[in-house]
């Protein structure tokens, strides 16, 4: 039986629609049960602590953004690290470190049947559905120094506990400032995890008495670019005359307020402290710009990501918590609540070490 032409307009209408949403779904359907991000990513699979690391394994590392140095850092001790367990990995992502801009790059590691996909999320949940498109394909997902939700990965190596890092940052500027005076905070873009974890356990800190004398009067957003966190640092020490310190937690963004500040007529009234590279930040504390300032190292954090997606693409983990397994010249490591595994507690920098490092 022939259907009437009004009826075949309305099944040609509802399949577009149908087609629309999927694609926006990112190429598959989604159910309110798919978009639930606040639990950890689901699986039915069982560790066999004794399995082989796989060779040939493919990682791919898609940071925040592509010309981030810090970040470079990270990515090329992986793929480094992957050539030890004989894998290979890759670098790829966006020049610009907006919420969706990472998407296409997940779509087309998807396409090319990747292995295990490390990420660094500018947001938490603008990546979820091609993540767990991914997963779907047993595809491995790994996020590393600032997360995704967790249920759209299945391990996130964590540099330091996120706590110990925000409350530290606080500490480490009230003792330099005799705990009062106005502070502010630059920090990265608005949207990544990492860096609004951190600020939210900052604001916890400066809750406690201990701060009363303090007060924290503006968070401003240099976006990971060197230029606009410069811009971002005049701004706030010209809209805030009595300002006294600056926390910075991101590596880009010091560096970018320390060049502003060295050789103004704010150095040495105006503190700065924050999350740094050594070779970044080495002459401002030289020249005393900077007292000191914190990090861990990208290049370890980089490895053991990379032996992290190894141990799950090959079936040694699942990243449920307990599961343990060896990350090469690091040694043991132990999956954690919500599949984090933390690399250890960082390291303060200042004149009497600096030179010890190069990274």
């Amino acid at each position: 039986m022939k259907s009437s032409p009004a009826r075949r307009r309305a099944a040609t209408t509802a399949a577009a629609v149908c087609a629309l949403a999927v694609a926006l779904a990112g190429c598959g359907g989604t159910t309110k049960k798919d978009n639930d991000n606040s639990g950890p990513a689901k699986t039915d699979a069982k560790a066999d602590p004794g399995a082989p690391l796989k060779k040939g394994l493919k990682l791919a590392f898609l940071p925040k953004q592509i010309n981030n140095p810090y970040e470079k850092l990270i990515d090329q001790a992986g793929i480094t690290a992957a050539g030890e367990f004989g894998g290979k990995g890759k670098e790829v992502g966006p020049s610009d470190a907006s919420a969706s801009s990472q998407v296409s790059y997940i779509n087309t590691l998807v396409q090319q049947r990747q292995d295990a996909i490390l990420i660094a999320a500018n947001d938490p949940n603008a990546v979820c559905g091609p993540l767990k498109q991914a997963m779907k394909k047993d595809i491995k997902v790994v996020a590393y120094d600032s997360d995704t939700a967790p249920a759209c990965r299945q391990l996130f190596i964590n540099q330091a506990g996120s706590e110990e890092i925000g409350r530290s940052q606080v500490q480490h500027l009230a003792e330099q400032l005799d705990y009062k005076g106005e502070i502010a905070i630059l920090s990265a873009t608005q949207n990544a995890t990492n860096q609004n974890t951190w600020i939210r356990f900052m604001k916890d800190e400066l809750s406690k008495p201990a701060y009363k004398n303090m007060k924290l009067v503006k968070t401003v957003y240099g976006d990971d670019d060197d230029q606009k966190s410069f811009q971002e640092t005049q701004g706030l020490l010209k809209a805030y005359p009595k300002l006294k310190g600056i926390i910075a937690p991101t590596t880009v963004g010091i560096a970018a307020a320390a060049r502003y500040i060295s050789g103004s007529s704010y150095e040495g009234k105006v503190v700065l402290n924050g999350l740094g590279t050594p070779n970044q930040m080495r002459k401002y504390v030289k020249d005393g710009t900077v007292e000191q300032f914190s990090l861990w190292d990208p290049k370890k954090l980089g490895y053991l990501g990379s032996y992290a997606a190894a141990a799950l693409a090959s079936g040694q983990i699942t990243g449920a918590e307990g599961e343990k397994f060896k990350a090469g010249k690091l040694g043991e490591y132990t999956v954690g609540k919500n599949g984090e595994i933390i690399l250890g507690p960082p390291t303060v920098f200042d004149k009497a070490n600096i030179d010890k490092f190069d990274f």
